[in-house]
């Protein structure tokens, strides 16, 4: 008995499977009246049918007819096939296109949807579900509510929900409105707060637009709910895209704090040397396009180590022929360097032209991750920030655990000591040059990803980076990062308040008024010549 059952429910499943839909339906959409039309588009929507998405395909496609006899054909350049059956007909003499108004477009982009929301796909029902939630018709109801019993998804469900509230919102059921503006309060949509407000409003009469107050008040809750919800999207955005911001902007100072703190040099090509780790990175990923361009979504990778050594060769270069010569001699120094940037500049403009070059994400940085409602994280970013804490990591290890790191903070704290105790000043002021110039050929690596990369791209950087060493103390990470991270969220959290030209003056203005009450910066760097 049971197996004969279980039969009978297969053979109809089957049977639904390959439903037809009626010819009564066909002979609406033929006919040359819209409202016909509309009727006959949400018949095959709600029938879902493999057919009747054919159908409904062909319709938006543009290549459903009416022939001369009044039938339904779809024709291509070489075949006109029944759409009824499926199968090849002869083609017609004659035939006019099946053309699309406003709202015979509005209505089959809905009815698309509904078409597609029961897909075993989760992707397409999800777009299918959200495409409901701003076209969904009332003849889509019932689908949609079945869709809404057998639907697991957590996120097609609240789009699925969405769209029936929407749904309801225009009912003439006081109940069924109420409920629905209870429904939409779990939007974090701002279109649907506009929706709900409209409820609120009076008429010229002076009578609410909407007569029962059990559902304005629910529909003023629900608008209280998507504010709280919509402003928490608005902190979070901003607190990522603030640190997001201190990221780069750590990247960018390290090295300048090392080589700042070391040898007290204002290297005014700093910038540049973020520029020539951009450029690293876009010769790497042209070697890649031409020599392994199955592996292309790997040449991030292997531009880190040339970005780095590239930066840093380019740092002692500059160190041992012009910087050396003028320690001591600070405006020399600043006037010097400054001519080393524009030299470098030129460099890259000769080399790789004046135009910005593209420099693409690879597939695994690409696209973002929704944390909630209006709340998605950049891929890019999120890298980014994850790559500055591994290299603050290095650089505190080298700092901390190396014979390197231990001469170099020797000599930050007190050259001449460190020098008659034996530590070789001068192959440690090229080595701490070639490692801070090294850092920003990786920040250069990792700003490559989210700007674009050109021969003034590092001009941008300089004063933020002096910024983040000045504040935050001479020749201290932890002042590097500290200032980094609380520059960039000042900077987004100002921008949202009074916009970016603004939020910068007020960000200098922040640090000079600082700066004259603590010139040592957050951290101040302990030793002998402090009080010297």
């Amino acid at each position: 008995m049971m197996r004969s059952l279980l039969a009978l429910a297969l053979a109809l499943c089957a049977l639904c499977a390959h439903a037809v839909p009626s010819d009564a339906v066909f002979a609406k959409l033929a006919e040359d009246d819209s409202d016909s039309r509309i009727e006959a588009i949400n018949a095959l929507a709600a029938d879902g049918s493999e057919q009747s998405i054919k159908v409904l395909d062909a319709l938006a496609d543009g290549t459903l007819y009416v022939t001369a006899e009044g039938a339904l054909v779809i024709l291509t350049d070489t075949e006109a096939i029944d759409p009824r059956t499926g199968q090849s007909v002869t083609y017609p003499e004659s035939s006019d296109q099946i053309y699309l108004n406003n709202r015979l477009r509005g209505v089959l982009q809905g009815a698309l949807a509904a078409s597609r929301v029961k897909s075993p796909d989760r992707e397409v029902r999800l777009a299918a579900a959200n495409e409901l939630r701003e076209n969904a018709s009332e003849d889509m109801l019932p689908l949609i509510e079945s869709a809404l019993a057998t639907e697991k998804d957590k996120a097609v469900r609240n789009a699925l929900r969405l769209a029936a509230a929407r749904i309801d919102i225009a009912s003439t059921d006081s109940g069924r409105r109420r409920k629905a503006a209870e429904n939409l309060g779990e939007s974090a949509d701002a279109s649907v707060k506009f929706m709900l407000a409209g409820l609120l409003k009076k008429a010229d009469d002076g009578h609410f637009v909407e007569a029962d107050e059990a559902v304005r008040t629910a529909a003023q809750d629900s608008i209280d709910r998507i504010d709280r919800r919509l402003a928490m999207a608005d902190v979070a955005n901003t607190l990522f895209s603030g640190i997001s911001l201190g990221s780069i902007l750590l990247l960018a100072a390290l090295g300048l704090a090392i080589t700042y703190g070391v040898m007290g040099v204002i290297n005014m090509a700093h910038g540049e040397l973020l520029m020539v780790g951009a450029y690293a990175t876009y010769v790497v990923q042209g070697l890649f396009r031409a020599y392994l361009p199955d592996h292309q979504d790997l040449y991030v990778l292997a531009a880190v180590p040339v970005a780095f050594f590239t930066a840093a060769v380019v740092g002692m270069v500059m160190e041992r022929t012009v910087i050396r010569w003028l320690y001591g001699r600070t405006l020399e120094t600043l006037l010097a360097t400054w001519g080393l940037s524009l030299i470098l500049i030129q460099a890259a403009r000769v080399i790789f032209g004046p135009q910005n070059q593209e420099v693409s994400n690879p597939a695994w940085m690409s696209g973002g991750v929704e944390v909630f409602a209006n709340v998605i994280l950049p891929w890019n970013r999120i890298v980014i920030i994850a790559f500055a804490a591994f290299v603050l990591l290095l650089v505190w290890l080298m700092m901390q655990k190396t014979r390197l790191g231990m001469f170099v903070r020797a000599v930050t704290q007190n050259r001449a000591m460190a020098g008659c105790v034996g530590v070789p000043t001068a192959r440690i002021d090229t080595l701490a040059f070639g490692i801070g110039a090294g850092i920003a050929g990786l920040g250069g690596c990792a700003l490559s990803q989210v700007a674009n990369v050109g021969p003034a791209m590092g001009q941008g950087y300089i004063v933020d980076s002096f910024m983040v060493v000045v504040l935050g103390g001479v020749g201290q990470l932890a002042g590097a990062v500290t200032a980094g991270l609380g520059l960039g969220l000042m900077t987004k959290f100002l921008e949202g308040w009074s916009g970016a030209v603004v939020a910068k003056i007020l960000v200098l203005v922040f640090i000079i008024i600082f700066i004259q009450k603590r010139p040592q910066g957050l951290f101040a760097v302990k030793g002998r010549f402090v009080e010297d």
